[in-house]
């Protein structure tokens, strides 16, 4: 097995953390990079939101391109996502009180504000579109949430009891699955049903799929052709325009430690990302304090 991705903080002389990060490539369905263990399960969380709105793009072809894109976000909450999510209700027959997400810390308490409304508006759409109730769309025995289960296991190449299942911090179910599984999900993502017309839309919103700053909006806006999507506990899924899927987890779920070690592995698949190899910490003042890179 690879030797995982160690990122360390320093703090002028001081080495002060030492986060360690396990990374996959897939192309073609076989692994072609590997760091650390590709076989280590990990939960997709909010990266399972592009395969989540699979069904969406399928049952409405004609929906705007930033209406799938916010449906396969995790977002900042600010009026330009909030707005995006409320056309996308308006658009589909659904209403802000149907939304099953409870308050967001830091937020306005408001449901739709919260980071997974527009999953949940698209959700609430696929089973108008189904003629499924709209009580319990968040139950696992719901016929959507099965049906979604089927999606991330048909994406990866799985079938649906290989998944391991909880409950998502929105209420929905949540799946794990090995690193290498989810990469090959991400590199078979355009061409799967639907696929095509929202990795169009992810790319053509990047802002909408997280917010300015966020490591996959920025990812996406600095690489011509590349999807991202970051998921809860320090994961970060990908595909770049080659068809590579890339699956990073670090291990001690801190998602600080993805852009250092991201930077690390994609120069080995001949992918240079300068502005991720060091990420400064700062001081209250704002004045540089640390810097996370890879050791």
């Amino acid at each position: 097995m690879a030797e995982a991705l160690t990122v360390a903080v320093r703090r002028g002389q001081i080495l002060e953390s030492v986060h360690e990060v396990h990374a996959v490539a897939v192309r073609g369905g076989h692994v072609v990079e590997a760091a650390g263990d590709p076989a280590r399960v990990a939960s997709l969380r909010s990266s399972a939101k592009p395969l989540q709105a699979l069904p969406l793009s399928r049952a409405y072809p004609g929906l705007a391109d930033d209406l799938l894109a916010i449906a396969a976000a995790s977002h900042f909450g600010t009026e330009l996502h909030v707005d995006a999510v409320r056309r996308l209700l308006a658009a589909t027959g659904g209403s802000e009180d149907e939304l099953q997400l409870g308050n967001q810390d830091g937020r306005p308490a408001a449901a739709i504000y919260d980071n997974c409304s527009g999953k949940h508006a698209g959700m609430l759409a696929v089973c108008r579109a189904n003629d499924w109730p709209i009580e319990g769309y968040r139950d696992p025995d719901h016929p959507l949430q099965r049906l979604l289960r089927d999606e991330v296991a048909t994406a990866a190449e799985l079938e649906p009891d290989e998944l391991q299942t909880g409950k998502d911090g929105c209420g929905v179910v949540a799946f794990a699955l090995p690193l290498e599984r989810a990469a090959r999900a991400y590199s078979r993502l355009e061409e799967l049903d639907g696929g095509a017309r929202l990795v169009a839309a992810m790319r053509t919103h990047p802002v909408l799929v997280g917010g300015e700053g966020a490591t996959d909006t920025v990812l996406m806006q600095s690489v011509d052709g590349a999807l991202a999507k970051g998921g809860a506990e320090g994961l970060l899924c990908a595909r770049l325009a080659d068809g590579t899927g890339l699956a990073l987890k670090a291990l001690d779920g801190n998602g600080r430690a993805l852009r250092p070690a991201l930077a690390a592995f994609a120069k080995r698949l001949g992918l240079e990302l300068p502005t991720f190899v060091q990420v400064p910490l700062r001081t209250r003042l704002g004045e540089p304090a640390a810097a996370l890179e890879k050791l």
